[in-house]
C-alpha cells in the first residue's frame, strides 16, 4: 500500500514536471498583495509515516541491541552504522519528500527552493549514501545469520524488514527527493522570468 502510494506520487510529480506545471500560488498578505519571497520561510519536515517507521525500526534496533549472544552483538554492529546514516537521512534526503504532495497538486512557492539546500547536499552525498548501505546491508547479513542461528525472529523480522527499506529508499525514497529538487529548481527558474 505504501509503495503504491509512492508510486502514485511520484507519478504525478513527473506528470507535472513533464507538463511545466500549472502556474505558480505565491501566498499573499490579506490585502492580496504577494508576499516577498525572503519573508516566507518553509520548514519541511519528514513525512509523518517515514518518520513514525524510523522511529520504529530505531526502537526495535535498540532492543535487539540490549540481548546478549550473537544477535545482540550483531545488532550493535548494525547501530554503529546506522545510526550515522539515520541521522544524515533526516537532516537532508527525507524532509524535502514534505513538498511531494504540495507539488504534485500543482502548487508552487518560491519559497520552495529552500529545499534546494537539502536536495543539493543530497545529491552531493549520495555516494557516500549508497555506500553506507552497502555497510549496512552487510552488517545486516551477519545479524540475520546469528539471529537465525539462536532462533530469534525479532532478529530475523529486523535484519529483513530494514533490508526491505534500504532498498526503498535507494529505489524511490532519495530519488524521489532528488526529482522534488530538479522540479524546484526549474519552477523557481520559470518564475523569474
Amino acid at each position: 500500500m505504501v509503495r503504491t502510494i509512492r508510486a502514485v506520487a511520484v507519478a504525478s510529480l513527473v506528470a507535472g514536471f513533464l507538463r511545466g506545471g500549472p502556474a505558480a500560488h505565491a501566498q499573499s498578505d490579506r490585502t492580496g498583495h504577494p508576499l516577498p519571497a525572503k519573508e516566507v520561510k518553509m520548514s519541511f519536515r519528514i513525512p509523518e509515516p517515514m518518520r513514525i517507521e524510523h522511529e520504529e525500526l530505531h526502537a526495535a534496533l535498540v532492543r535487539l541491541t540490549k540481548e546478549s549472544g550473537r544477535t545482540g552483538e550483531a545488532a550493535r554492529a548494525v547501530a554503529r552504522v546506522l545510526e550515522p546514516h539515520f541521522v544524515k537521512e533526516n537532516a537532508y534526503a527525507l524532509p524535502p519528500l514534505s513538498l511531494l504532495k504540495p507539488l504534485s497538486q500543482g502548487k508552487f512557492e518560491p519559497s520552495m527552493a529552500e529545499v534546494l539546500e537539502l536536495t543539493d547536499r543530497l545529491e552531493a552525498d549520495m555516494p557516500d549514501m549508497l555506500a553506507e548501505h552497502k555497510d549496512i546491508e552487510a552488517a545486516l547479513k551477519t545479524l540475520h545469520e546469528a539471529a537465525t542461528a539462536e532462533n530469534n525472529a525479532a532478529g530475523i523480522e529486523f535484519a529483513e524488514h530494514l533490508a526491505t527499506h534500504a532498498r526503498e529508499e535507494e529505489e524511490f525514497t532519495y530519488p524521489m527527493a532528488l526529482l522534488i529538487g530538479r522540479y524546484v529548481k526549474l519552477r523557481a527558474a520559470q518564475s523569474t522570468r
